[in-house]
């Protein structure tokens, strides 16, 4: 039987780290390379001092560094906290993709916020366009934020960042109960009323959703949700979305 632990209220700043691999109270773990360099090269972690642990997999795990070598360091894993911190509501997010530092921030913040997946999507006024085969790196920095966001955060389970897909594909998927689309300057209804708590959300570009690709979500169930009376940037409006979400639901 596993023991559990609770985060030390005398040591909110234990470091947190991802790995990618098995987790056992009362086994020994070699770190992996990510997790080696930052605690043990960047933060110049000694034998003898803790962190939590997670894996993706649902938890977390207390360790100790037991040994630490030139190029390597074992850990003790001593408790286990099932714990995972994710919202009441399962959101997955269509975000249009944008250049630069506006999708790490929309992604950043999203995880934060506790959305369970990332779908990219391109759009008629899509600024980039990314193929698969091509652009891996950028779809694993992407993850990577979203790992570096959970590592911050509490969160124990990593949202995916899904390859892209035009906005149309995606429309013919299946889709949660509850459909939502950001879309400025329509007349905004009660969108939370009925809403279930699993939830699809639309985020537009930089330039917005055309009329026509408002027009195709709606005929595919998704809600016209205005958000106050300014028309928010792409990477502020999952960060707006999702507050009120978490705050509501």
């Amino acid at each position: 039987m596993q023991s559990c632990f609770v985060p030390s209220e005398s040591n909110p700043y234990m470091p947190r780290f991802f790995i990618e691999a098995d987790l056992n109270v009362d086994t020994t773990v070699e770190l992996t390379e990510t997790v080696f360099h930052h605690w043990v090269k960047v933060l110049r972690a000694q034998a003898g001092e803790a962190a939590t642990l997670f894996n993706g997999q649902g938890g977390e795990y207390e360790v100790t560094l037991t040994e630490v070598a030139k190029k390597s360091a074992t850990v003790s894993v001593n408790a286990f906290n099932p714990a995972n911190r994710t919202p009441k509501f399962q959101a997955l997010l269509g975000q249009v993709m944008s250049k630069g530092d506006r999708m790490d921030y929309a992604i950043q913040k999203a995880v934060e916020l506790g959305v369970s997946e990332i779908q990219l999507l391109t759009s008629d006024r899509c600024e980039m366009r990314l193929k698969y085969d091509r652009d891996q790196k950028k779809l694993d920095h992407w993850q990577g934020i979203a790992i570096a966001a959970c590592e911050q955060c509490g969160l124990n389970i990593v949202p995916k960042i899904l390859a892209p897909i035009s906005l149309e594909k995606w429309l013919e998927t299946e889709l949660p109960k509850t459909k939502l689309v950001l879309a400025p300057n329509k007349d905004e209804t009660d969108v939370l009323a009925d809403a279930t708590l699993d939830i699809a959300l639309l985020i537009g570009p930089e330039g917005g959703l055309s009329e026509a690709e408002i027009t195709a979500a709606n005929a595919k169930g998704f809600l016209n949700w205005c958000i106050g009376e300014r028309v928010l940037r792409t990477e502020t409006a999952p960060v707006v979305a999702l507050s009120i979400l978490n705050y509501n639901l």
